[in-house]
């Protein structure tokens, strides 16, 4: 089957995060409603964009149309949790949902038109350029991270782990050592301290199972925790096996999340914030 278009997924979404708890973060409703889902490990690889599978534009939109229907909601840290009307229904009608959200989109637009029409196209080209803003940075820094060496990779995910809170944090990279290029301590508490042995992965594309499983053989007898840092994606078998039970757990970035951690971290990113000047009208009226 080909992949499903979001009105496809709004039940399969909305199970996923019922089994989930009712609360989820993007990565694992992804991955719940995609293991429930008869798709082709090409299918669901599939590319929708350089960053992107089609798979996860598809859900992108999904969780948009059940949030505008009063279903999700969603906090500032990314974690999407059902609404009280998200919990009480059982299944929705997908052509109710896409109904009722065209129609309030159109009423909201009525309502603005009616009172500012200025307003809403300001609001509506200030929406627009963020969006346009958004992806002009993000596919700007994943070239510059494709672009660099090996090592040089190695050594910004080095820098980025010493940002993090890692301490002792060495890059080996040598050949032959089953894909560990480095190691750093972690401490709890300021305390207690172990080792996480971690992998660079400058990929386009998906990051296998097998280098999963490679990696995974070559920590043992080192460190019970892994990392594999990779530009590109992680395959679903890939994140499945890097959380399997009874085998040391290895921890997956991938390029999305790398590109959120540098902008937080603001390693080679520069975030401008708009100064904005608000006039207090109550100190003219007591001078």
């Amino acid at each position: 089957m080909a992949v499903p278009r979001s009105p496809d997924l709004f039940n399969p979404l909305l199970a996923a995060i019922k089994r989930l708890g009712g609360s989820a973060s993007i990565s694992e409703m992804d991955e719940e409603v995609t293991k429930n889902l008869d798709l082709t490990n090409e299918e669901i690889a599939q590319p929708h964009s350089e960053r992107q599978t089609e798979l996860q534009y598809q859900l992108a939109w999904t969780r948009t149309h059940l949030k505008a229907f009063g279903l999700l909601d969603n906090s500032e840290r990314g974690i999407w949790v059902l609404t009280q009307k998200g919990r009480d229904i059982g299944e929705v009608d997908p052509r109710q949902v896409m109904r009722s959200n065209t129609i309030s989109r159109k009423n909201k637009g009525s309502k603005v038109a009616d009172n500012n029409l200025s307003t809403l196209t300001n609001t509506k080209a200030v929406e627009i350029a963020e969006t346009v803003l958004e992806e002009v940075w993000r596919k700007e820094l994943l070239e510059k991270l494709l672009n660099l060496s090996p090592a040089a990779f190695e050594r910004l995910s080095q820098r980025l782990l010493r940002e993090s809170g890692f301490v002792e944090v060495k890059v080996t990279g040598r050949s032959g050592d089953g894909g560990i290029d480095g190691v750093g301590i972690i401490r709890l508490g300021g305390l207690l301290g172990f080792p996480v042995l971690f992998q660079c992965k400058r990929y386009q594309g998906s990051v296998s199972t097998s280098v999963v499983r490679d990696f995974r053989g070559a920590m043992i007898g080192r460190s019970d925790r892994g990392l594999i840092i990779t530009t590109g994606t992680f395959t679903r078998e890939a994140k499945i096996e890097a959380t399997r039970d009874g085998a040391p757990p290895i921890d997956l970035i991938d390029g999305e999340q790398l590109l959120d951690k540098l902008k937080e971290l603001r390693l080679g990113v520069v975030v401008k914030m708009i100064e904005q000047v608000s006039v207090l009208s109550d100190f003219f009226d007591e001078i």
